[in-house]
């Protein structure tokens, strides 16, 4: 699991409550629960109602993903890929059958065995990489919904500021009670910025990189795979591999120079 997401969660909330501390605030004053209640499930409602209820369902999955997704390297592919096209080299690609069942990524399981049925390249092509646009797709639409969210936040709050003020307004006879029942009412906008800010817009960018590394790992296998089928030189498929993957031209010189 790569811990940014819960890193960067637990450090904005820690500088809201030390600044609160600082400043000799009452933490408590924050969390109040009606306008905790009426922000998140307010918000939550809005962008409900503005997406599809596919898209809805694969909310309560598309929300662990975003704190638990692993960290996906392309380096290991890369590895796996050039022993394949050695063997496949050395022995012919139907060598690879055996090989197939072993691997655990089912995007490179899946586009080896299309090459090792005897697949025209072309098709090979055409149909991973219909699988990769088909996940661009799903992706952007679990996104979308966090950054829908980080949009309808604050303008949620701020109308719970309005209804605490319409409070406010009926309790003019009471000065006493006017300073704490305002405090009260921007509780409401405070958590609107902050849910946006602190939670919605962080997850929604975290799902869009995640499925930047993904998609790129899937963009490196479908190259990998075409060259293990045209029997490139295992050497030179590495070469090729790296200079897609940022930081893997000097990475493939260093081992050049050695």
């Amino acid at each position: 699991m790569d811990p940014a997401t819960i890193i960067g969660v637990v450090l904005a909330l820690g500088a809201v409550v030390g600044s609160t501390f600082m400043e000799g605030g009452n933490i408590a004053a924050i969390f109040l629960p009606a306008p905790m209640v009426l922000v998140f499930l307010g918000t939550a409602g809005a962008a409900i109602a503005g997406g599809v209820m596919r898209d809805v369902s694969a909310l309560p999955k598309t929300f662990i993903k975003a704190f638990t997704a692993k960290k996906v390297s392309p380096d290991d592919a890369v590895e796996t890929i050039v022993s394949l096209a050695g063997r496949a080299r050395r022995e012919g690609l139907l060598a690879l059958e055996e090989e197939v069942n072993q691997i655990e990524d089912e995007f490179l399981r899946k586009g080896l065995q299309l090459a090792i049925d005897g697949t025209d390249a072309e098709e090979v092509a055409i149909i991973l990489e219909a699988e990769v646009s088909t996940k661009k797709k799903q992706d952007r639409s679990a996104a979308k919904i966090f950054t829908d969210m980080g949009g309808f936040a604050p303008t949620v709050g701020i109308i719970g500021t309005v209804l605490g003020l319409v409070k406010v307004l009926s309790h003019l006879g009471s000065p006493e009670e006017l300073g704490a029942e305002i405090a009260s009412a921007f509780v409401a906008t405070l958590w609107g910025v902050m849910s946006a800010n602190l939670f919605w817009l962080p997850m929604g960018n975290r799902l869009k990189r995640v499925s930047e590394t993904e998609v790129e790992r899937m963009e490196i296998i479908i190259e990998g795979i075409l060259s293990i089928q045209s029997g490139s030189n295992p050497r030179l498929v590495e070469q090729k591999l790296l200079s897609l993957i940022p930081g893997g031209a000097e990475k493939a010189a260093e081992k050049d120079a050695a």
